[in-house]
């Protein structure tokens, strides 16, 4: 395992510096250009993910992703969906941490793709920032990508979503397309070490427009976290059990047996991951 990681993190950070250097000169293209090439270059690391560390993508729920303007909420677990999520859409930006955009050369292929930088410690004028941003590649029919708990969280922690993106769904007409995975089943969190496995990305049904805040911000968090409560039961199945994933999912999984459990005594036998429905809030 160690070894393959190692593997997977030279020629990953190799593959960065090397394609983002010499491909300088293809940043003066258009900015639709440059984030075709881009889609390429992640379609490139996920091959080496898949040959390097063993790891098979699975997709679900792509005929769901509408056409046009659109916000994307998506559950975040590692640095896997950075990579992953991009080629998936017609014209992706990410709503990322600024620092991001200070790395040299790879800070540059962000900014020349438009993605949308927040300051997080500025709180309401960052607010303000993302908004403005959002509201302009919205008006030019890109969909805006966002990861609603702000940073990557273990596989089965409890979820702690934020109530900014409540607060852009309401000032823009536009769907919100709700996205769960399980990709801290492989690439955990702070963790130089990947695991073999599937990765699993579930595309739910969007989120129409005009909800009011509350009732979208709690249809937005129990969708995923049902989806990804039912991905990490669906983990716990596997041959090789739970003994490899963390404690707090582990956790996770007891709590949901149990649930599971105490419902089928009710109720008869119910469909797996369906017996609790997360743990939104508004």
């Amino acid at each position: 395992m160690f070894a393959r990681s190692l593997l997977f993190n030279l020629l990953l950070y190799t593959w960065m510096i090397l394609s983002m250097t010499l491909g300088m000169p293809l940043m003066l293209l258009p900015r639709r250009k440059v984030l075709a090439i881009a889609k390429w270059w992640f379609r490139g690391l996920m091959a080496l993910h898949r040959i390097t560390i063993g790891v098979q993508h699975r997709f679900q729920g792509l005929d769901r992703i509408p056409q046009g303007p659109l916000i994307v909420a998506c559950k975040h677990q590692s640095m896997w969906e950075t990579l992953a999520l991009v080629p998936l859409f017609d014209d992706a930006v990410f709503v990322l941490k600024r620092e991001l955009t200070w790395i040299p050369v790879f800070g540059w292929w962000l900014m020349r793709m438009s993605m949308i930088p927040v300051d997080r410690g500025k709180g309401s004028r960052a607010l303000a920032t993302m908004s403005a941003a959002t509201r302009e590649a919205l008006a030019a029919g890109r969909q805006v990508l966002i990861f609603p708990e702000g940073t990557r969280r273990e596989l089965g922690a409890e979820p702690a979503y934020k109530i900014g993106i409540a607060k852009l769904y309401m000032a823009f007409d536009v769907p919100c397309l709700p996205v769960a995975l399980d990709s801290g089943l492989v690439w955990r969190r702070r963790s130089f070490l990947q695991r073999p496995g599937t990765i699993t990305v579930s595309v739910l049904e969007p989120i129409p427009p005009g909800l009011p805040p509350r009732e979208f911000f709690t249809r937005m968090q129990t969708r995923i976290e049902t989806r990804c409560d039912e991905l990490l039961l669906e983990a716990a199945a596997r041959p090789e059990g739970t003994a490899d994933l963390p404690e707090v999912a582990r956790r996770r999984i007891a709590v949901l047996q149990a649930a599971a459990q105490a419902g089928s005594s009710e109720t008869g036998p119910a469909t797996p991951g369906t017996a609790s429905p997360g743990t939104a809030s508004a």
